[in-house]
């Protein structure tokens, strides 16, 4: 019998690229985008300083170039991050780019925070690491989840997410009340092919304007869960046994009334629980777990493998959700999810950021054996939004969404979004 030699003649040809020399990165640019539409209240103030994305492109002494993003376009702490991008860009300044592991490391274990880690440190890692796989795939000239291990799912099954909201590139009401409003938000994203859907049913109170005095901690009134019961019974009227309800709680409630509101809303059959309590101590999530007979759901406020460990091995959470942006990015959160599946424990990203995000995301759940179903966030939807973007934003349709066989991650900024973001760039 013959030896035979296999080739791989792509790898050969790009290994030839810049003269056979090491790929080097040369710059990094850190990058605001420019949020024109403040319609979304991401952390409550209603400007546009609400929806902050941050960037990055790592740029190499090759026409290759990668983009990431940073987990912070909602709530209060862009600056931050943007002044930790300066100091980590420094760090990988002169690295080979597709030593991503080495750099990784790097960051984590050689910057001193980066091993305590925290929500800036993380998505700042996070950004790099995602451009970083964004580089590896473009110069091998495949999709990043064919170096992660190629393809388990295709057609990717998905629910729109934050109704409270509402919905639609079109918005006239911002915030959800009644029992009536859940309901129309629900005929409005079935009619979109939609079966899945995800709201918080606590966040806004029964008030017109969704503020006031509104208790949702501790003793929970009867009065607050009677109109988050009312809410969730409203769409699963509409939505009928047919569609998945999921509840988020955002960290709103603790474990006294998040047991409580958990198990008033178990005879709605709700698809999971997620974030009813602080993430910081785990053995609260666990407790709620006990008591509650919904599958509970978290990982948008837990970084890396080590902050995801406890949580798997005491079994309390039945869907991991990393957060690509936050988590470590695309190389931790591929780990996390193969962690999970260890523990029969379902995943999928966690996703609440611009175009950027929601392609790396599509990368990992393209991989996972274990994806359960990927999440469209109601600001994704948004025009001004989806404009800033390079290729098609990889929308759903009917409720599905195909993974992009571009090149890496397969999303850009648009050459013109670039000119007008704030800008410093690290050489």
């Amino acid at each position: 019998m013959k030896n035979v030699t296999t080739i791989n003649l792509k790898i050969v040809a790009q290994s030839n690229l810049n003269g056979g020399k090491t790929m080097k990165i040369v710059s990094v640019d850190i990058m605001k985008v420019p949020s024109e539409d403040p319609s979304f209240s991401g952390n409550g103030q209603g400007s546009k300083e609400d929806w902050c994305p941050l960037v990055i492109r790592i740029n190499t002494d090759t026409d290759i170039c990668g983009f990431g993003e940073a987990g912070l376009a909602y709530g209060k702490g862009w600056r931050g991050g943007f002044g930790m991008l300066q100091d980590f860009s420094q760090v990988i300044i002169g690295e080979d780019p597709l030593n991503i592991e080495k750099i990784w490391d790097k960051l984590f274990n050689t910057t001193y925070w980066g091993i305590a880690g925290g929500v800036v440190v993380n998505a700042a890692i996070s950004a790099i690491d995602i451009a970083l796989w964004d580089i590896k795939g473009k110069y091998y000239n495949t999709p990043t989840y064919e170096i992660l291990g190629g393809k388990t799912n295709d057609h990717l099954r998905a629910y729109a997410s934050q109704l409270q909201y509402n919905w639609g590139e079109h918005i006239d009401k911002l915030k959800l009340i009644t029992p009536e409003d859940y309901a129309k938000v629900t005929e409005k994203v079935m009619s979109e092919g939609y079966d899945a859907l995800k709201f918080d049913p606590i966040m806004l109170s029964d008030q017109p304007d969704g503020g006031g005095e509104w208790n949702t901690k501790g003793t929970v009134s009867q009065h607050v869960i009677k109109v988050a019961y009312d809410r969730v019974k409203a769409m699963r009227e509409v939505g009928g046994d047919d569609l998945d309800i999921i509840i988020d709680m955002h960290a709103n409630s603790d474990t006294t009334s998040a047991i409580k509101i958990g198990q008033a809303l178990e005879d709605l059959d709700i698809l999971y629980y997620e974030e009813p309590v602080n993430t910081l101590n785990p053995d609260n999530t666990l407790e709620v777990s006990q008591r509650v007979n919904i599958p509970i759901a978290a990982g948008e406020r837990v970084f890396t493998r080590w902050g995801f460990r406890k949580f798997f091995e005491d079994r309390s959470i039945k869907v991991a959700q990393p957060d690509l942006c936050l988590a470590g990015g695309i190389s931790e959160a591929k780990k996390i999810c193969d962690m999970a599946y260890t523990y029969d424990i379902n995943a999928q990203v966690h996703v609440c950021g611009g175009p950027i995000a929601i392609a790396a995301a599509l990368q990992v759940e393209a991989v996972i054996p274990n994806f359960l179903i990927h999440e469209v966030y109601q600001r994704a939807i948004n025009a001004k939004d989806r404009a800033t973007c390079k290729y098609d934003d990889y929308q759903p349709v009917n409720g599905f969404i195909d993974i992009p066989d571009r090149p890496g991650i397969g999303q850009e900024l648009k050459p013109e979004v670039i000119a007008k973001c704030k800008k410093v760039t690290i050489k």
